[in-house]
Protein backbone atom coordinates (compact mmCIF):
# COMPACT_ATOMS: atom_id res chain seq x y z
CA UNK A 1 0.00 0.00 0.00
CA UNK A 2 1.40 3.53 -1.00
CA UNK A 3 1.71 6.54 1.48
CA UNK A 4 -0.01 9.53 0.48
CA UNK A 5 1.99 12.81 0.92
CA UNK A 6 -0.14 13.46 4.47
CA UNK A 7 0.99 10.49 5.50
CA UNK A 8 4.72 10.99 4.95
CA UNK A 9 4.36 14.32 6.24
CA UNK A 10 2.91 13.44 9.71
CA UNK A 11 5.58 10.37 10.04
CA UNK A 12 8.21 13.19 9.50
CA UNK A 13 6.40 15.85 11.81
CA UNK A 14 6.07 12.85 14.52
CA UNK A 15 10.13 11.88 13.92
CA UNK A 16 10.64 15.85 14.09
CA UNK A 17 8.92 15.83 17.58
CA UNK A 18 10.99 13.08 18.77
CA UNK A 19 14.56 14.50 17.69
CA UNK A 20 13.84 17.67 19.07
CA UNK A 21 15.21 19.25 22.21
CA UNK A 22 12.47 20.69 22.82
CA UNK A 23 8.93 22.33 21.85
CA UNK A 24 8.56 22.93 18.26
CA UNK A 25 5.58 25.69 16.81
CA UNK A 26 3.27 24.51 14.06
CA UNK A 27 4.72 27.78 12.59
CA UNK A 28 8.09 26.46 12.23
CA UNK A 29 6.32 22.99 11.19
CA UNK A 30 4.45 24.94 8.37
CA UNK A 31 7.55 26.49 7.15
CA UNK A 32 9.61 22.98 7.40
CA UNK A 33 6.74 21.54 4.97
CA UNK A 34 5.71 24.18 3.16
CA UNK A 35 2.03 23.68 4.56
CA UNK A 36 0.03 25.78 6.30
CA UNK A 37 0.05 26.39 9.89
CA UNK A 38 -3.62 25.03 10.07
CA UNK A 39 -2.26 21.62 8.01
CA UNK A 40 0.23 20.91 10.34
CA UNK A 41 -2.88 21.28 13.32
CA UNK A 42 -4.38 19.09 11.56
CA UNK A 43 -1.72 16.87 11.10
CA UNK A 44 -1.48 16.58 14.93
CA UNK A 45 -4.64 15.86 15.79
CA UNK A 46 -4.44 13.12 13.26
CA UNK A 47 -1.71 11.67 14.84
CA UNK A 48 -3.49 11.97 18.35
CA UNK A 49 -6.13 10.08 16.96
CA UNK A 50 -3.92 7.44 16.33
CA UNK A 51 -2.19 7.48 19.47
CA UNK A 52 0.82 9.70 19.16
CA UNK A 53 1.35 11.20 22.67
CA UNK A 54 1.71 15.07 21.31
CA UNK A 55 1.37 18.02 23.97
CA UNK A 56 0.82 21.77 22.71
CA UNK A 57 2.60 23.89 25.17
CA UNK A 58 2.78 27.50 24.83
CA UNK A 59 6.36 27.21 23.06
CA UNK A 60 4.84 24.50 20.33
CA UNK A 61 4.54 20.85 20.29
CA UNK A 62 6.18 17.97 22.71
CA UNK A 63 6.24 14.39 22.94
CA UNK A 64 4.58 13.78 26.30
CA UNK A 65 7.04 11.48 27.52
CA UNK A 66 7.31 11.07 31.13
CA UNK A 67 10.55 11.67 32.65
CA UNK A 68 12.78 9.80 35.13
CA UNK A 69 12.32 11.62 38.78
CA UNK A 70 9.19 12.49 40.89
CA UNK A 71 5.89 14.18 39.12
CA UNK A 72 3.81 15.82 42.19
CA UNK A 73 1.13 18.06 42.40
CA UNK A 74 1.22 21.52 44.52
CA UNK A 75 -1.90 23.69 45.49
CA UNK A 76 -0.97 27.55 45.41
CA UNK A 77 -2.19 31.02 45.67
CA UNK A 78 -0.86 34.29 44.62
CA UNK A 79 -2.34 37.26 43.07
CA UNK A 80 -1.81 38.05 39.35
CA UNK A 81 1.35 40.06 39.23
CA UNK A 82 2.93 37.57 41.62
CA UNK A 83 3.01 34.69 38.57
CA UNK A 84 6.72 35.41 37.75
CA UNK A 85 7.72 35.40 41.18
CA UNK A 86 5.96 32.00 41.68
CA UNK A 87 7.34 30.01 38.54
CA UNK A 88 10.53 30.94 39.56
CA UNK A 89 10.65 30.01 42.81
CA UNK A 90 10.00 27.06 41.59
CA UNK A 91 12.25 26.79 38.72
CA UNK A 92 15.10 28.41 40.60
CA UNK A 93 14.88 25.46 43.05
CA UNK A 94 15.09 22.77 40.68
CA UNK A 95 11.44 22.16 39.38
CA UNK A 96 9.43 21.62 35.83
CA UNK A 97 6.51 23.71 35.77
CA UNK A 98 4.87 20.76 33.71
CA UNK A 99 0.64 22.69 33.87
CA UNK A 100 -1.66 24.85 35.96
CA UNK A 101 -4.99 23.17 36.97
CA UNK A 102 -8.03 25.32 38.11
CA UNK A 103 -11.78 24.09 39.19
CA UNK A 104 -14.23 26.24 37.50
CA UNK A 105 -18.12 26.10 38.48
CA UNK A 106 -19.16 24.91 34.67
CA UNK A 107 -16.29 23.14 33.22
CA UNK A 108 -14.72 21.35 36.09
CA UNK A 109 -11.10 20.39 35.69
CA UNK A 110 -8.89 22.88 33.31
CA UNK A 111 -5.47 21.97 32.48
CA UNK A 112 -2.82 24.63 30.96
CA UNK A 113 0.13 23.01 29.90
CA UNK A 114 3.04 25.13 30.34
CA UNK A 115 6.34 23.43 30.47
CA UNK A 116 8.21 26.07 32.38
CA UNK A 117 11.72 24.47 32.89
CA UNK A 118 13.97 27.74 33.66
CA UNK A 119 14.11 31.76 33.86
CA UNK A 120 14.00 31.45 30.40
CA UNK A 121 11.08 29.95 29.90
CA UNK A 122 9.46 32.04 32.16
CA UNK A 123 10.36 34.76 30.56
CA UNK A 124 8.76 33.43 27.32
CA UNK A 125 5.71 32.21 28.97
CA UNK A 126 5.26 35.81 30.55
CA UNK A 127 6.44 37.79 27.31
CA UNK A 128 3.68 35.58 25.38
CA UNK A 129 0.99 36.25 28.32
CA UNK A 130 1.53 39.72 27.73
CA UNK A 131 1.49 39.65 23.63
CA UNK A 132 -1.93 38.31 23.97
CA UNK A 133 -2.87 40.70 26.64
CA UNK A 134 -4.20 36.82 28.74
CA UNK A 135 -4.63 36.60 32.31
CA UNK A 136 -4.37 33.61 33.99
CA UNK A 137 -6.69 30.51 34.58
CA UNK A 138 -6.29 31.36 38.00
CA UNK A 139 -7.48 34.57 37.84
CA UNK A 140 -11.47 32.14 37.38
CA UNK A 141 -10.52 30.71 41.05
CA UNK A 142 -9.56 34.06 42.86
CA UNK A 143 -5.53 32.92 42.53
CA UNK A 144 -5.86 29.18 44.00
CA UNK A 145 -4.53 26.86 41.11
CA UNK A 146 -2.68 23.09 41.11
CA UNK A 147 0.70 22.74 39.91
CA UNK A 148 1.85 19.17 38.31
CA UNK A 149 5.77 19.63 39.44
CA UNK A 150 8.22 17.53 38.15
CA UNK A 151 12.00 17.16 39.53
CA UNK A 152 14.87 14.98 39.78
CA UNK A 153 14.09 13.72 43.22
CA UNK A 154 11.91 13.88 46.85
CA UNK A 155 14.86 15.81 48.22
CA UNK A 156 14.32 18.76 45.52
CA UNK A 157 10.59 18.24 45.76
CA UNK A 158 11.32 19.20 49.37
CA UNK A 159 13.57 22.01 48.40
CA UNK A 160 10.64 23.29 45.66
CA UNK A 161 7.49 23.05 48.59
CA UNK A 162 10.06 25.23 50.81
CA UNK A 163 11.08 27.74 48.55
CA UNK A 164 6.94 28.17 48.13
CA UNK A 165 6.09 28.34 51.60
CA UNK A 166 8.85 30.68 52.52
CA UNK A 167 7.14 32.93 49.35
CA UNK A 168 3.51 32.73 50.73
CA UNK A 169 2.69 31.20 47.20
CA UNK A 170 1.98 27.62 48.76
CA UNK A 171 -1.43 27.15 49.59
CA UNK A 172 -0.99 25.79 53.43
CA UNK A 173 -4.20 25.24 55.42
Amino acid sequence: MERSAAQERRKAVEQMLEEAGGPVSATALARRFSVSRQIIVGDVALLRAAGADIVATPRGYVLGRRPAGVERRVACVHAPEEMEAELNAIVDAGGEVADVIVEHPVYGQLTGILGVRSRYDVQEFLRRVAADSARPLSDLTGGIHLHTIRCRDDKTFQRILDSLRNTGFLLDM
